[in-house]
């Protein structure tokens, strides 16, 4: 969507706040022992007790079976993105990362962000891994500014991957958000300088590096969501709803405390 009121621009703001907090004690809520059910039904009790409504819930993708059966995405490990968390429960485990993806429409205006986070303590490879992908949040995000191209935000994504050693998931990718859960333009997180859409003042967007650790093949699950990494490794999720103007681009889904990114 593209903002074209100071109305809407408050209910968006607001929404994204109260995403931000939601998305906060979930992260709280992540430790050793913890299964994705029980995170899946506290995002939809905090959601709700705040007088929203969870935008993943009963929602059905384009291309999808069938609508999908939680409020919450929880991928563990492997996992990339758009894992069930209530159909097979999992139980966290020291060392896991885990990523919690999430939605909510306030007064109709949609908001979309993830995370990734380590339950307990956990290896060198993996805080590498989530710390270059919300890195490379905090780039696209600062190519995106009125004027710039789709590309500009794409290829800022991508660097932030170089000499890594971690594979971009080219299949994935950030969206248009706001009126719906994936507008257009879609926003791969690789790609050509100066290329794509032109950004405009008022303009919702998702961003949404993934990475995996391993090579970037992925595949997709027999419930026809779960996207996996083929050789077993890793993967990591950050994302975060933006609103550009004129003059600095608005983070709507920051988390208290939250310095960048």
């Amino acid at each position: 969507m593209t903002v074209k009121s100071a109305a809407e621009r408050t209910k968006l703001i607001e929404a994204g706040k109260r995403l931000g907090l939601v998305l906060s004690e979930l992260e709280k809520a992540v430790r050793p022992g913890v299964s994705t059910e029980t995170l899946d039904d506290l995002a939809e009790k905090l959601i709700r007790d705040a007088g929203d409504e969870p935008c993943f819930l009963g929602y059905t993708p384009e291309g999808a079976d069938r609508p999908y059966p939680a409020t919450l995405c929880v991928s563990v490990n492997d996992e990339i993105v758009h894992g069930i968390p209530n159909e097979s429960p999992r139980t966290l485990s020291e060392g896991d990362i885990v990523g919690l993806d999430l939605g909510l429409s306030h007064e109709g205006f949609i908001v979309d962000s993830a995370i990734t986070v380590a339950v307990g303590k956990t290896d060198k490879a993996a805080r590498a891994l989530m710390d270059t992908t919300r890195d490379a949040l905090r780039l696209g995000i600062a190519a995106a500014r009125p004027g710039n191209r789709v590309g500009d935000i794409s290829h800022a994504i991508e660097t932030a991957f170089k000499g890594s050693g971690f594979s971009i998931v080219k299949q994935l990718g950030g969206h248009g958000v706001g009126a719906a859960v994936h507008e257009e333009p879609f926003i791969p997180n690789f790609g050509r300088a100066g290329t794509g859409p032109l950004l405009k003042e008022g303009m919702v967007l998702a961003l949404e590096p993934i990475a995996n650790e391993g090579k970037a093949a992925v595949a997709v699950a027999g419930d026809g969501y779960t996207y996996r990494t083929r050789d077993g490794s890793r993967s990591a999720h950050f994302e975060h709803t933006i609103l550009i103007e004129k003059d600095e681009t608005l983070i709507l889904t920051r988390r208290p405390g939250e310095t960048e990114s």
